[in-house]
């Protein structure tokens, strides 16, 4: 007779992690509900200057750069290492990422389309926009130090490729089309969500700019990449990009902050210090505790989570005489992808 029922076993990795993906988007949701809901001044005051438009242009070219170098990677990897019998399945993964980046501009208008059907909101929209960015870059950064800096970032991708190449006909091609669309659109995606706090607050003629360095940045590492085959040092180009990503959020919380206090969310009491207009343009620095308190908290979770990936993967199996983790790095051109160091 069992001893136990199949109903009561421990779930899963996976059931695991969908449950808490699922209660954190609930989470997620029922905040944005409250904010897009709850009551606002009728006319806020603005307490600081805007933002220079200088520092849009380079938050914007940061966030767009660090996401189509990741974009580029994933793709040269994958394309790389399809060679003699494979090579001619290198088309439908590029295809895939073409049709993934026009996919990316297109949902860029629809997101647009559907702010400015949520333009009543008025201030509230900016707050909205602010926390669900702030949100997504936690994510992502988070991500990135657990799975890019200490794993084997890419291991997947070629994984799934692997599998691919054992198969035949149709299904196979269509797989390799979307294993070159997902590699592109995530990206694609997340610089969308990024991008529509800067574009209420700066315009979109700013954003724009920043959106053309940032591309520009990306063609030429792809260019280095695909076609002069040139060995970058990728892992230490993504390093320092997350960092700068870092710091956009430091900047972004800072900003969404504000916006709170102008709504009457968040209280403000002002520092016995001064802290030069420039600041405040520049880096969403401004004489409030409260602002001050929030970015001083991003950075904590930003350190603290590289800190515990150290812990999670190195020190504690270290204790445990088990096998460390090490730094991941991109594989090796010419069998897994572009080389990094």
């Amino acid at each position: 007779m069992p001893t136990s029922s199949p109903l009561l076993r421990r779930p899963g990795p996976a059931t695991r992690r969908i449950a808490w993906w699922s209660l954190g988007l609930a989470a997620l949701a029922g905040a944005l509900l409250l904010m897009a809901t709850a009551a606002a001044p009728a006319d806020p005051v603005e307490s600081a200057a805007p933002q220079a438009g200088g520092a849009a242009v380079a938050n914007a070219a940061i966030i767009v750069f660090r996401e189509g170098l990741e974009a580029v990677l994933i793709v040269a990897a994958v394309v790389a290492s399809l060679q003699g019998a494979h090579l001619r399945r290198r088309r439908p993964v590029v295809a895939g990422a073409c049709v993934a980046f026009a996919a990316s501009v297109a949902t860029w208008f629809v997101v647009q389309a559907a702010l400015d059907a949520a333009s009543p909101l008025g201030p509230r929209l900016e707050a909205i926009t602010g926390a669900l960015a702030v949100v997504v870059l936690l994510v992502v950064l988070n991500w990135f130090v657990h799975r890019v800096y200490w794993s084997e970032w890419i291991g997947r991708h070629h994984r799934r490729r692997r599998e691919l190449l054992g198969r035949a006909g149709l299904g196979a091609s269509l797989g390799l089309v979307l294993l070159g669309f997902t590699s592109v659109y995530r990206e694609g995606f997340e610089v969308v969500l990024f991008l529509q706090n800067l574009e209420l607050r700066n315009g979109s003629a700013t954003v724009a700019e920043g959106v053309a360095l940032g591309l520009a940045g990306t063609a030429v590492v792809g260019a280095l990449t695909f076609w002069l085959h040139r060995r970058l040092p990728y892992r230490r180009m993504l390093v320092w990009t997350g960092l700068l990503v870092g710091a956009v959020l430091v900047v972004m919380v800072g900003g969404t902050a504000l916006t709170f206090q102008q709504l009457g969310w968040l209280p403000a009491h002002p520092t016995p210090f001064p802290v030069p207009g420039w600041m405040g343009s520049w880096f969403e620095l401004y004489p409030s505790w409260e602002t001050l308190a929030a970015q001083a908290a991003a950075a904590a979770v930003v350190i603290g989570s590289y800190h515990l990936a150290e812990y999670l993967k190195v020190t504690r199996p270290v204790r445990r005489g088990e096998r460390p983790a090490e730094r991941a790095g991109a594989p090796a051109a010419g069998s897994a992808g572009p080389a990094g160091s």
